[in-house]
């Protein structure tokens, strides 16, 4: 089973390499080094779902940078951090919005029949595998607490 989302990031790299953009050459790269790194840990070829993976980690690292950088105060190191995670989100599914992601954990809730704050890992370990790549864990787990404890 070939990757699509390999194929448009090396088709994106021939073009950002004609087009000199050295920003998204080098996010791209990057992105190629660990896609081939998953593969090897993996010893086979990676489906777009593990490509998914493989962004959503990347992204997670980029918005941890930007986070300690800006507690650092350095401004320069924010805005590069941010460009690559522009160009690393552009190869992400569309987001979800802030109502979708409420009835989605509003639906897990009810299936996992969650009543309190505690019952919050139940919740997560459902809601999680349907957000895949397309919601902030962080986000996702901050939503489900406050729906949890207004409940």
């Amino acid at each position: 089973m070939t990757a699509r989302l390999l194929e448009s990031i090396e088709a994106d790299l021939r073009e950002s390499l004609k087009s000199a953009n050295k920003t998204k050459v080098s996010v791209l790269r990057m992105i190629k080094a660990s896609i081939k790194n998953r593969e090897i840990d993996k010893g086979s070829p990676l489906t777009d779902e593990e490509i998914i993976e493989v962004l959503v980690s990347l992204v997670k690292q980029r918005r941890e940078s930007i986070e300690e950088f800006r507690r650092a105060g350095r401004n320069d190191l924010v805005k590069q951090e941010e460009e690559e995670l522009s160009i690393l989100q552009s190869y992400m599914p569309e987001q979800l919005s802030e109502e979708e992601l409420v009835n989605l954990i509003r639906a897990a809730i009810e299936e996992a029949g969650a009543t309190s704050p505690r019952d919050m890992g139940k919740v997560m370990k459902l809601i999680m595998p349907r957000v895949k790549g397309r919601a902030d864990g962080k986000v996702v787990n901050q939503k489900v607490r406050e729906i949890l404890q207004g409940s």
